[in-house]
């Protein structure tokens, strides 16, 4: 698609111009593959394979390198992702504090597991190896606010609220 009629793309569809100029920002070099993946995220909400191949093309890196750096970092998401997206951290402090009880808790209540979304395309589970908010701990991120000290009662009653203010 992007490879093909890369001139029609550029003129159709702002969201690739943006990558493309962060990319041409950063003189199209390989250093400049976590700011190109960071504007693909944000302009599009996911990296898909056909992103990735046209990151790697572009920026002249291996397929496997740019694959390798989006699935390590848990920012970046290889599928569209619900309207709102809860992140429970999962690092030590976190997992110690009840982030276990949090996720087994948005599984039961919302039937969906880690890294997927519910049916309805509302809610997306994210877990992250460590937000370094080891001092509030368990964290989770409610569609990027940072919250502290959170259990599996009050991360369900967020989520619900969230849940009942769309219908």
């Amino acid at each position: 698609m992007f490879k093909d009629n890369s001139q029609t793309m550029k003129q159709q569809d702002k969201r690739l111009r943006i990558v493309e100029q962060t990319m041409r920002k950063h003189g199209s070099e390989p250093h400049a593959l976590i700011e190109t993946l960071h504007a693909v995220q944000e302009s599009y909400g996911f990296i898909d394979q056909e992103m990735m191949e046209y990151v790697a093309d572009k920026l002249g890196v291996p397929l496997s390198k740019v694959y390798g750096v989006v699935t390590f970092y848990h920012f970046f998401t290889l599928k569209p992702q619900g309207e709102h997206v809860c992140v429970v951290c999962t690092g030590t402090a976190c997992y110690i504090g009840g982030a276990k009880a949090i996720i087994d808790e948005i599984t039961k209540s919302y039937e969906i597991m880690q890294g997927e979304t519910t049916k309805d395309n509302k809610l997306s589970l994210v877990t992250a190896r460590c937000l370094g908010a080891c001092g509030i701990a368990p964290a989770v991120v409610y569609d990027g606010e940072v919250a502290g000290k959170q259990n599996a009662q009050a991360v369900i009653q967020r989520i619900g609220g969230w849940l009942k203010n769309e219908s």
